[in-house]
């Protein structure tokens, strides 16, 4: 195993919502709101992601703060009789530019309507990336959906692995087994985590669904290519809370360094798992993990004594 940085030492880390919405959709924040309200609370770049709606706001950026051009396109299954949404399944997609500046013209579109379509879904994600958008998988659990939903789905760069507002909705924002899944069945895609804000309760409201699931990116500095960089080389982990500070390989060894948790886990791809438990009442900030050469993929989950999690990137073991 040769000595590796899983996530970079060099550079700093800066705090991202790569799933919002604004009043050009159905969310309750101006663009500029969710610019004010979310630099508050430390956050650097927002990925503005309108149901159908392509949002690229170049007036927002400035040194502190860049707005990435996105949109969320979506695909129903056909509605029952009583036209009620509650049990429809749903395909939720987050496409992010990576190069908006120099695209003109351009407007959301949406798969082809055909639900249960799988290589025409792919076609258009095929498409989709060759056109220059990173396409984000959202929410499986919200959408109803199961394995045969998502393990075809190709020309993925991620999955949502938490989702805020669907926590709050309903429970159904955590899916770290929808992403082992994804992994097992061959994805080699990262996760993040979101907002998904609509922002209907202002701040301080216990249903207020903003500032809840944030991805940490580690750059060299801020500008618009380096998250686009640091979102296709994978150089970022998920949270809804704990923060990693460190993750390399040493040896045959995994160390991970993070803020005050309960427990740190290291996933593989088989049964297998190794953990590192704090004593009651107390926390730990650091584990390391000895590697077999078996374990397929690892990835590491820190559970803080909220029930927060912060989750890392597969990485396969091939690849190391």
């Amino acid at each position: 195993m040769k000595d590796r940085e899983l996530l970079p030492r060099t550079g700093s880390f800066y705090k991202a919502n790569l799933h919002c919405h604004t009043v050009l959709s159905d969310g309750r924040w101006t663009k500029e709101q969710v610019k004010q309200e979310y630099q508050k609370r430390g956050y650097s770049v927002v990925a503005f992601t309108d149901h159908r709606h392509y949002g690229w706001h170049p007036e927002l950026m400035d040194e502190n703060f860049i707005p990435i051009a996105a949109f969320e396109a979506d695909l129903n299954e056909p509605f029952p009789p009583s036209g009620s949404f509650s049990r429809v399944r749903t395909y939720h997609l987050n496409f992010y530019d990576t190069d908006p500046a120099n695209r003109t013209g351009f407007e959301a579109i949406q798969p082809p309507q055909r639900y249960g379509d799988i290589p025409a879904l792919n076609e258009f994600l095929q498409t989709m990336s060759e056109d220059g958008f990173l396409c984000c998988y959202n929410h499986p659990y919200w959408s109803l959906q199961s394995s045969p939903d998502y393990l075809p789905l190709q020309h993925l760069f991620a999955m949502e692995i938490y989702n805020h507002g669907c926590e709050l909705d309903g429970l159904y924002g955590y899916a770290p087994q929808a992403y082992d899944e994804m992994l097992r069945a061959g994805q080699r895609i990262g996760c993040l985590a979101t907002d998904d804000n609509h922002d209907c309760y202002a701040p301080g409201n216990p249903q207020c669904d903003s500032f809840g699931g944030f991805t940490m990116l580690r750059m060299p500095s801020l500008s618009y290519a380096n998250v686009i960089g640091a979102l296709q080389r994978g150089d970022y982990y998920a949270s809804s809370g704990p923060l990693i500070d460190q993750l390399y390989v040493e040896g045959d060894t995994v160390w991970v360094r993070c803020s005050p948790v309960e427990k740190i886990y290291l996933v593989t791809e088989g049964r297998h798992c190794q953990m590192r438990l704090a004593d009651p009442g107390r926390t730990i900030t650091e584990a390391a993990f000895p590697l077999k050469g078996d374990e397929g993929y690892i990835r590491v989950d820190c559970r803080d004594a909220q029930g927060r999690h912060a989750y890392s990137n597969a990485y396969f073991l091939d690849e190391l």
